[in-house]
């Protein structure tokens, strides 16, 4: 019988939990880096090629890819001949791991999860709890999976009671487009269908860790049906021409990934869950010879790229007026420099609230730039840790107020924006702007200076002063409205000509 040591579990889940903040998975990069090279669109290209690089930053430098370390979720198949050294749960051993991981003083990761979700949501200082599944099988081994998920790609997890006539193919390709960009494609799309609503859902998030191998299906073709609906949504959600960071491409998804199983008669109910750009997973097993090792991916295994920025203006924010950002159009790169605020959903609700009572905020806003984004903490001689953008659409119904209100001229975040939020950017002649997802560690070393100003009791949340040097963003809606995550997907969707495109 194999005996499996407390300390030798929560040592391989906190070990797994640092390697995959920092490398990627090899089957990911492999991938993208192939759609990087059939990308036809510049800025999906661009988009794609900070990844990489980010990618490889954060493999050097043992940094989070992306500030949004994620919710951390553990798959446990335990065999049924195994003896536990513990007296503690097996839910229990996952957030001691996660509890180590997220507090490591060499590479701390942010703290995402908040206690009471519909209450005070204050943060549980170590993100802690885990979601942690466990399976009793046959076997004298441990199997785990390990994934950090992120918000961004979480909130956008679709689930639907089909009718049994019903398409799958027809319902994902309506429901795709809804999702914007915010769960940072290019990523993966996986399908849970059948059993009950939890076995769709839970289906769906484990068949995502798999690895990725839709060119070797395509290669061989489908052998049932689950396989050719790998297939055809690949080609078909491909075809809609969302694109990379949803600004219009050839490659929206990198694979497909369905996992079905027998459900009732009356019943199809159908799981989507996509895994973004920053794709963390890892799989081990144990044993009882000691705790799992972990090899580091060769730096062999990312592609050497480098950006190109002769083309983007260069823009001074201190001195920046809403008649210059007038000039500004959609799809235009920007490099930002001086003085930018931080400051993403607690900030924006506690400033709003503070607005409606007549209270003078603490920040004067006037001709200034908000990022939104909370970043990791700083380590040695770092001024601010991996520091990407978080998805803007969160902030939309703050907009109106905060533009009316503050003399704001300008955002920067992630992803589209909702229409309200697009109509008030119109009528006060703002900007908004997006920095890549995916691309924390590289967005953080434009970052010269950081210092809290307000609302330090947020943590993560507060809002912050950084001094930025040619930081590269978009112009993702201009000041007459125009939207390039409306533009982008519509012209690549049309030029792709496999679906129509609907005339508005």
């Amino acid at each position: 019988m194999t005996t499996i040591r407390e300390e030798d579990f929560v040592t391989s889940v906190a070990d797994a939990f640092q390697f995959i903040s920092y490398y990627h998975p090899a089957d990911y990069i492999r991938d993208l880096w192939a759609a990087y090279q059939r990308e036809e669109s510049p800025a999906a290209k661009d988009a794609m090629a900070q990844i990489l690089i980010n990618s490889r930053m954060a493999a050097e430098g043992h940094r989070p890819i992306c500030q949004d370390t994620g919710i951390a979720i553990a798959f446990i198949r335990a065999g049924m001949d195994v003896r536990w050294e513990t007296k503690n749960s097996l839910a229990q051993l996952v957030d001691e791991g996660v509890r180590r991981a997220y507090t490591d003083k060499d590479n701390p990761l942010r703290a995402s999860i908040l206690a009471d979700p519909d209450g005070k949501r204050v943060s549980t200082g170590d993100n802690t709890p885990a979601v942690t599944h466990v399976e009793l099988v046959p076997g004298d081994k441990v199997e785990v999976i390990v994934a950090a998920k992120g918000g961004g790609s979480e909130n956008k997890s679709k689930f639907a009671m089909l009718l049994p006539s019903d398409s799958i193919v027809d319902w994902v390709l309506s429901i795709v487009p809804t999702m914007g960009a915010d769960w940072c494609p290019p990523g993966i799309l996986s399908l849970g269908i059948g059993g009950s609503p939890e076995k769709a859902m839970l289906m769906a998030k484990w068949a995502m860790m798999e690895p990725m191998n839709i060119h070797e299906l395509k290669a061989r073709g489908a052998r049932n049906r689950a396989e050719e609906l790998r297939l055809e949504l690949y080609e078909k959600v491909n075809a809609l021409g969302i694109g990379a960071q949803g600004l219009g491409g050839l490659s929206t998804v990198l694979d497909v990934k369905v996992a079905d199983y027998p459900t009732h008669a009356a019943s199809k109910p159908v799981a989507l869950l996509p895994n973004c750009a920053a794709t963390r997973h890892l799989h081990f097993t144990l044993d009882g010879s000691g705790p799992a090792s972990f090899e580091p991916p060769s730096l062999d295994d990312w592609p050497k790229l480098s950006l190109d920025f002769a083309k983007s203006r260069r823009v001074n924010l201190d001195t920046l007026t809403k008649a210059q950002i007038a000039t500004w159009k959609a799809g235009e790169t920007l490099l930002l420099n001086g003085k930018l605020l931080t400051g993403r959903d607690a900030a924006h609700k506690r400033m709003v609230d503070m607005l409606g009572r007549g209270e003078k905020l603490p920040v004067d806003l006037g001709n200034r730039f908000i990022y939104y984004t909370g970043p990791v903490d700083a380590v040695r001689d770092e001024v601010v840790g991996p520091a990407g953008p978080t998805t803007s659409s969160r902030m939309d119904k703050f907009v109106e107020p905060v533009l009316a209100q503050t003399g704001l001229i300008g955002m920067v975040g992630k992803s589209e924006r909702g229409p309200a939020a697009i109509e008030s950017i119109r009528k006060h002649g703002a900007v908004y702007c997006i920095a890549v997802g995916g691309a924390a560690y590289l967005v953080s070393k434009a970052i010269r200076a950081s210092r809290v100003l307000a609302f330090a009791d947020l943590g993560m949340e507060a809002i912050r002063e950084f001094e930025v040097k040619d930081m590269p963003v978009t112009v993702a809606v201009d000041a007459s409205g125009s939207a390039v995550h409306r533009s982008g997907p519509a012209q690549w969707r049309a030029k792709i000509g496999k679906i129509p495109v609907a005339v508005v």
